[in-house]
């Protein structure tokens, strides 16, 4: 069987593409699959060094833009659904599933001209512009989070959860838990795979609150490529043990040490953090669309599954009070974390792969 998933510029959508794509491929010897996406967002530079093979097309955003810029957008989507076309009529995939992205919505409407089944999934609590179209044409939905649902054809509607990585899920979420070597405290501290400029600022705020209990801390901090200099020489001024990198190479060594975690709140995020059982302060991106990110972050909370701070109501003192509550605090950061874990789906992908099979074999 062949598989297209469509979608990406953010590993947020790409992240469980990939995680399907290694679902689908595990499945049974021969199954291909083929991602489209554009040059321009994040697949580009990750796919290729997977060794998962990439088509891109021309795709831009509309909403929110001046006439000129629609204009512009009309014409670069319907180029990229020539582009679609032409591509599925080479690759004939079986199936096809949007994650979200500008590329998904000429993929899968092309898709659709041509009777292939096509599915899309939806990370976040807040569906974007392009899901909430697609939607009207996918044959299935998958959502991560049930605050989505409401959204979406309650008839076409899965909840799934956001499929995570084989590296994650073997890693982390399946291995036993490793003796340490030492009683320090663990913070990791992230803001996606760029970084997050803020976060990383108000690190260096955090800091000073935190002078009497710097000998147990141990951090890990990862800043992105801009801010790596910088941040090294804060941890440095003020003495505090700190691994500061551009990039974790490994996100499942990293969550596997931790005792609790400061980071954005991105789709992709979440769905490793209650995978892992992490207590998490999380910091939403205030700029996401439809404060998406905001969101996906209360429906932790209102479990009691992490914490949220807002950037309007973030500085080093809140953000220091916090970090410090919860070192003295073990059981509140257990339970916490428990009720991430107890909201993780680990077969996320299996799920996806089984309904998209299914489904196929229906339309036979």
């Amino acid at each position: 069987m062949r598989l297209l998933i469509a979608g990406g510029g953010t590993g947020g959508h790409l992240f469980p593409g990939i995680a399907v794509a290694e679902e689908f491929l595990s499945r049974k010897k021969g199954n291909e699959v083929l991602f489209v996406g554009t040059w321009r967002g994040i697949e580009a530079r990750v796919l290729p060094k997977l060794g998962y093979r990439l088509e891109c097309i021309t795709a831009a955003g509309i909403r929110g833009k001046g006439s000129v810029a629609r204009a512009k957008g009309l014409a670069k989507f319907l180029y990229g659904y020539a582009q679609s076309r032409k591509i599925l009529k080479e690759f004939k995939p079986d199936l096809v599933l949007g994650v979200g992205g500008y590329a998904s919505a000429p993929a899968l409407l092309a898709a659709r001209g041509m009777s292939i089944p096509r599915f899309i999934h939806e990370q976040n609590a807040i569906p974007g512009f392009t899901n909430k179209m697609l939607a009207t044409v996918a044959e299935r939905v998958f959502i991560s989070l049930e605050e989505s649902r409401k959204f979406f054809p309650e008839e076409r509607t899965l909840l799934t959860g956001n499929p995570l990585r084989r590296q994650i899920l073997e890693q982390v979420a399946l291995a036993p838990q490793e003796e340490r070597a030492d009683d320090a405290f663990h913070l990791l501290v992230f803001g996606g795979s760029a970084g997050a400029h803020r976060i990383n600022l108000i690190m260096g705020e955090v800091l000073p609150y935190l002078e009497d209990v710097k000998e147990r801390l141990r951090i890990t901090h990862q800043t992105g490529e801009n801010d790596l200099e910088d941040v090294t020489s804060v941890y440095e001024e003020q003495g505090i043990a700190a691994d500061v990198v551009a990039f974790i190479d490994s996100m499942a060594d990293a969550y596997r040490w931790a005792d609790l975690v400061v980071c954005r709140a991105g789709a992709t995020t979440i769905a490793e953090i209650t995978a892992c059982g992490k207590p998490c302060i999380f910091i939403p991106y205030p700029h996401a669309v439809d404060d998406h990110q905001r969101r996906n972050a209360e429906a932790l909370l209102k479990r009691g599954a992490g914490f949220v701070i807002i950037e309007q109501e973030l500085s080093g003192e809140v953000l220091a009070k916090t970090i410090r509550d919860l070192m003295v605090d073990p059981a509140r950061l257990k339970s916490v974390g428990e009720a991430a874990q107890g909201l993780a789906r680990l077969d996320a992908a299996q799920v996806i792969v089984d309904e998209m099979m299914t489904s196929q074999r229906k339309e036979k």
